[in-house]
């Protein structure tokens, strides 16, 4: 086969095509590779001379080689070429069938376009026919369609007579009728159908109506009840085929089995008025019970155990109750005794044996569930509410109290006694009733509200106390002004001192069950005060009586005669004679406090200056009026109730001792004595009674007020009580003064 047939044979490739051009740098870069080995192998091969001799045994393997080559690709090019001879054939075949169903569908869609053409010639006569169906259809109902006016107008009645399940059955049979027309006539609705919704809107009312008046029906015409439970339920389960919307009966009937009940008894005019809280509730306690258990004997059985009649009305009544009191915070402020009646109720009546707590109420009523009626805000802002309000109102009663008990200071009869003959007066009796039963009556509510409640009431006590003591002071401001006069000035104040101790005994009552000790501290306190108020203001009308008397002591005439102290324990005696009528420990108290006022009294005249004995016979003259002063004022205050152990007259003993001395050397022993005694005598008192003495040289002053301050210190002592200290003395002279001292 020469060049030129073969050229012919091998097929001509279209540019573009996947063999690879003389132009390709991957088959220059193979060619490249393919001499480089080539070279590579023929300088190996001819390197030695020995391998030229077999240069034409290489080249005619090379050329057999290369023929084989040769064959082996015109083989796969002429397989290939046959392969694309046989697909073009196959593609002249596919291109004739399809021409051929191209022209089989043309044929096809041209009959189907005469027979369309035909059917809308039979179009009228279609519509005949389903005109004559309807015709037909109509024929045979007719009579009955005739009837549905007058069977309606029947069902109206029935509904209006209350015979509910009758009227169902009519409205039944007419959707009954209503569905046999609907479907032959194509959907068609007839005029004749079109009272059937108001028909069945008027008996779902009837329904609704009867099952909101269930309780009254249950008792009165159960058979009306069980007849709308039953048309409700009946409808509940029939599937209509119009497409209607659904009735839903069962809801409505239920919605108005509540809505009746809490109209009944919750509706917005029978909120109750400000006053009438309790009245309402007392209704509540009641109707509540009662219609509980109406709902379980009658209301159940008349309906369906799936209702859950007694829990429906168990949370119906405690919903509408709840709605009803948050209403009744929402409005104006409660007064105190609604405040309390309406926690009481809510707390323990409502919760108790009589209403929700009740034995006869079954499982079935689920209470348990129920929320609380009032929230934690709602019983914070009623406890706070009641707290204030009863705050104000114990306000204005222990003042009443306290201006009936002023009010009686100015008279001229004594106070009144009781049985034991001590003063007495209501007014402590009063205001620890007025406390005692606020905290009582908050008790019968909460814990929580009897501690706001105590705490009020300490706090308004000792409001109380301060005021009482005011009162006092202006008692005695006037008194003393001469403004009023007061005829019985100091029994009234010994009168005040018994009320201060009934208080003081009683305000117990007022501690809070398991608070801490320091509760009452501040009332104690103020208690506290006010006794030693009411003491100051009882010594100081002692003292009036007194300061003209102890004026003219001491002098000649008090070393010759015991007349003024007579005088003094006179004046004393008259004025501590009511002492009587205190109560201990307070009388005790008052007497201690009278006696160490006397001699303290009896102690600033002998400092002030106004005796100086002339000789030894004087001073033993007023030593020996000491004596018999101390005695005398023991004897007097031991007459009065007072123990000796308490009084403070013997002091006068101590300074006899010091006057009675003869020897002035041993006065710093004296004086030592004394300090040991009395740890609050002062250089200046000691000075003050040396001078008194009237045989003292400087040198004796010095060395006896040296072993003022070089003696042992005195050893303390908690029943010692300050007399000295409370004794003011004259500045002391120049000569006086230790060379330690300022005036050195």
């Amino acid at each position: 086969m020469d060049s030129a047939t073969k050229d012919e044979m091998q097929p001509s490739l279209p540019p573009g095509s996947s063999c690879p051009g003389p132009g390709w740098p991957e088959q220059e870069r193979a060619e490249r590779l393919a001499r480089g080995a080539a070279l590579k192998w023929a300088s190996g091969v001819f390197y030695r001379p020995e391998q030229l001799a077999r240069l034409g045994q290489y080249r005619s393997r090379e050329v057999q080689r290369t023929c084989s080559l040769e064959a082996r690709i015109k083989s796969v090019v002429q397989s290939y070429l046959e392969g694309v001879k046989t697909g073009v054939w196959q593609l002249a075949q596919a291109s004739e069938a399809v021409q051929g169903a191209r022209e089989a569908l043309g044929q096809a869609h041209g009959l189907l376009q005469g027979t369309a053409e035909a059917m809308q010639t039979l179009r009228p006569l279609r519509e005949q026919v389903a005109q004559h169906k309807q015709l037909q259809v109509l024929s045979q109902l007719l009579p009955r369609l005739w009837a549905v006016p007058a069977t309606v107008a029947h069902a109206r009645s029935l509904i209006d007579a209350r015979q509910l399940l009758e009227a169902y059955v009519c409205l039944r049979e007419l959707e009954q009728l209503q569905e046999e027309t609907w479907a032959p006539l194509g959907g068609l609705e007839l005029p004749v159908f079109e009272g059937l919704g108001p028909l069945a809107e008027a008996l779902g009312q009837a329904v609704e109506a009867a099952a909101g008046a269930a309780g009254q029906l249950a008792r009165e015409d159960p058979a009306q009840l069980v007849a709308a439970v039953r048309v409700a339920e009946v409808d509940a389960g029939y599937t209509a085929s119009l497409e209607l919307a659904p009735r839903d009966w069962r809801q409505r009937c239920l919605q108005a089995l509540q809505e009746g009940l809490d109209r009944t008894h919750f509706g917005t005019p029978l909120l109750p008025q400000p006053g009438a809280l309790a009245g309402w509730l007392e209704a509540l306690r009641v109707a509540l019970p009662a219609e509980l258990s109406i709902a379980e004997a009658l209301v159940a059985p008349c309906c369906p155990p799936y209702y859950k009649v007694v829990q429906l009305w168990a949370h119906t009544l405690h919903s509408g109750l709840r709605r009803c009191l948050q209403q009744l915070l929402g409005g104006p402020e409660l007064g105190a005794a609604d405040a309390f009646t309406l926690l009481h109720w809510v707390l323990h009546v409502y919760l108790g044996p009589e209403m929700m707590g009740s034995l006869e109420l079954g499982p079935e009523a689920d209470v348990s569930q129920l929320e609380p009626l009032l929230t934690p805000e709602n019983i914070e802002q009623l406890e706070a509410t009641f707290v204030a309000q009863i705050q104000a109102n114990v306000t204005q009663w222990l003042q009443k109290a306290l201006d009936g008990e002023v009010a009686e200071w100015n008279r001229e009869q004594e106070p009144g006694t009781d049985s034991s003959g001590f003063y007495h007066s209501p007014m402590p009796a009063i205001v620890l009733q007025i406390l005692e039963e606020n905290i009582r009556v908050s008790s019968l509510v909460s814990k929580s509200l009897q501690l706001r409640v105590q705490g009020m009431a300490l706090s308004e006590l000792g409001t109380f106390l301060r005021s009482f003591s005011d009162a006092l002071i202006r008692f005695s401001r006037d008194h003393a002004r001469g403004e009023t006069m007061a005829p019985r000035y100091v029994p009234y104040l010994l009168a005040t001192l018994n009320h201060q101790s009934a208080l003081s005994s009683s305000v117990s009552v007022l501690q809070p069950d398991g608070a801490a000790s320091g509760a009452l501290a501040p009332v104690e306190t103020a208690l506290d005060e006010l006794q030693r108020r009411i003491c100051r203001l009882v010594l100081e009308a002692l003292l009036a009586e007194l300061q003209p008397l102890f004026a003219a002591l001491p002098s000649r005439r008090w070393l010759s005669s015991p007349e003024l102290l007579d005088n003094v324990c006179e004046r004393t005696a008259h004025v501590c004679q009511d002492f009587r009528r205190v109560r201990n420990p307070a009388a005790q108290l008052l007497l201690a406090e009278a006696e160490r006022t006397v001699v303290l009294q009896y102690l600033r005249a002998l400092m002030q200056g106004r005796l100086v004995c002339r000789g030894a016979d004087e001073r033993t003259q007023a030593a020996e009026r000491l004596q018999h002063d101390a005695a005398q004022l023991r004897e007097l205050f031991l007459g009065l109730g007072l123990e000796e152990s308490v009084q403070c007259a013997p002091v006068l003993l101590a300074l006899r001792d010091l006057l009675n001395l003869r020897d002035p050397v041993l006065l710093g022993l004296e004086v030592a004595g004394l300090r040991q005694k009395f740890p609050d005598v002062s250089e200046d008192h000691v000075s003050a009674l040396l001078d008194l003495r009237g045989d003292v040289s400087r040198e004796q002053r010095l060395a006896a007020l040296s072993s003022l301050q070089a003696g042992p210190q005195p050893s303390p002592s908690a029943g010692r009580r300050a007399l000295f200290s409370l004794v003011p003395a004259p500045a002391p002279a120049l000569s006086s003064c230790l060379p330690s001292g300022p005036c050195s």
